[in-house]
């Protein structure tokens, strides 16, 4: 074999057992948007919770009651004697309506309507889903929602702004029970 093809064969297979090296990233980003927007969140939720704790402040014939999901309520009429709160897939008929934390009106009962909802399984802002796990069959309880608890950064497109707490009075009418459960 001649001498000239040996010589770059033997250097190419040097050449080639090189581990491979990373790749650097083009751009890169110092996450400050997101802790900027964490901090920005922090703030805003102090902020709220100091509304909706001078509101209980203001109402002590109210027994508030803390979530664990992070919310306040309190029972307008409660229901001793049942015991059946509703769970996945069961039907929960109720109607609500939806003031801001002045107490001023955006959605009225009648606006909204008597709905039936199937747990876990239909849209539902997040506070409210949470909200209907708690109560029972003729009961009707006033919430107080945090507005990530509400309908968060974006509202509702409608009357509900960009974070907005909310207070709900909600009336469960009926809870229709899963077969499967």
């Amino acid at each position: 074999m001649n001498k000239f093809l040996i010589i770059p064969f033997i250097f190419l297979l040097f050449a080639s057992c090189k581990s491979p090296e990373a790749r650097r990233p083009v751009s890169a980003t110092s996450g400050s948007f997101i802790e900027e927007s964490v901090e920005r969140n922090k703030k805003l939720y102090a902020k709220e919770q100091v509304r909706i704790e001078a509101i209980m402040d203001k109402n002590p014939e109210n027994n508030y009651i803390a979530s664990q999901s992070g919310f306040w309520y309190y029972y307008n009429t409660k229901i001793e004697d049942s015991i059946i709160k509703p769970s996945f897939g069961d039907i929960v008929n109720f109607n609500y309506n939806v003031k801001s934390l002045n107490g001023d009106l955006i959605y009225t009962k009648e606006e909204l309507k008597p709905q039936n909802y199937a747990m876990d399984k239909q849209e539902l802002f997040t506070g409210l889903r949470e909200g209907l796990k708690l109560m029972k069959s003729g009961e009707t309880v006033t919430f107080l929602f945090p507005s990530p608890k509400a309908y968060g950064y974006y509202g509702d497109n409608n009357r509900i702004g960009t974070s907005i707490p909310l207070m709900c009075e909600v009336t469960v009418n009926s809870i229709t029970l899963n077969q499967s459960n």
